[in-house]
């Protein structure tokens, strides 16, 4: 997990990489076609299979949509702010996911806990924006694209939980979201200006990277949710904002003063208590 919620950290900066040299948009739509292939070159060689994917058509069609949401507003997100601002505010997703969730999904209600928890993260995500060193190096709207993004992707979890795609496999609800994002993404992006800018290898990297992860990456995380509990791979999320504005500082030299790591704490500290349960016994690995 702590590899897993490495790689999602670095993949705002991969894709601030791709978007040196492609359009934003144009990039997450060719990226989701690349992770199809490797989508489907793992069916082939490993000899699984998905089925139900008529009955699940029109929920299969909106997951699609969602994600296709959620990465045109990523995507053009970090075109705009830096990597620091859109994680802190991106991975926040577990706050809005635990509010809709307290209305709609059943043994979801927020404790006293849940509630301290989702207080502390929101505190932090304001904070955060609020931060005067770090918004010199960042853009209020992009900052809003982050937000909106975390928004579609909460959205994402609650189509698998409460649709008939919580039927498929891990790559059946992967297929869903990366054929359907291809498309409309691709047919998308002559909207948002010219596709093609300064591509160079760092670029092609950063592409490259987001394939590995939209594909490969996904499915390992969904792996590591059928052999662990999943609240206690959720508790690791809060790794992932802490790791991004790491590397946000160390690539980008993006700016990260005293306030800025208070308000991260907050986020982390907030995602923890959210996702945390009632314990468990002890388990000896050996």
């Amino acid at each position: 997990m702590v590899v897993f919620a490495s790689l999602l950290a670095f993949n705002q900066v991969a894709i601030k990489f791709t978007n040196a040299g492609f359009g934003p948009v144009f990039a997450a739509g060719v990226r989701s076609g690349l992770a199809l292939l490797v989508l489907g070159l793992w069916l082939k060689f490993s000899g699984r299979r998905i089925g139900g994917l008529r009955r699940t058509l029109w929920p299969g069609l909106m997951l699609g949509g969602l994600f296709s949401v959620e990465f045109i507003f990523l995507f053009s997100s970090l075109d705009m702010t830096s990597v620091s601002r859109a994680s802190i505010t991106f991975y926040a997703m577990p706050v809005w996911l635990a509010i809709v969730a307290h209305f709609t999904l059943p043994g979801e209600r927020l404790s006293a806990r849940r509630l301290l928890g989702l207080v502390l993260a929101m505190a932090g995500v304001a904070w955060a924006l609020a931060d005067p060193q770090s918004r010199g190096g960042g853009d209020i709207r992009g900052d809003l694209l982050a937000l909106l993004a975390s928004w579609a992707w909460a959205g994402i979890a609650l189509t698998v939980r409460l649709t008939r795609v919580s039927e498929l496999n891990a790559e059946g609800q992967l297929f869903w979201q990366l054929a359907v994002s291809a498309v409309v993404l691709c047919a998308l992006a002559p909207l948002f200006g010219p596709l093609m800018r300064d591509t160079d290898l760092l670029s092609l990297f950063g592409l490259g990277f987001g394939v590995f992860v939209a594909s490969l990456g996904f499915l390992f995380w969904l792996r590591l949710m059928a052999i662990y509990p999943a609240s206690d791979i959720a508790s690791f999320s809060f790794l992932s904002p802490v790791m991004a504005v790491g590397f946000g500082w160390l690539v980008f030299d993006e700016p990260v003063g005293i306030g800025f790591i208070g308000a991260l704490v907050l986020v982390a500290v907030g995602i923890v208590l959210i996702n945390r349960r009632r314990k468990r016994p002890a388990v000896t690995v050996t």
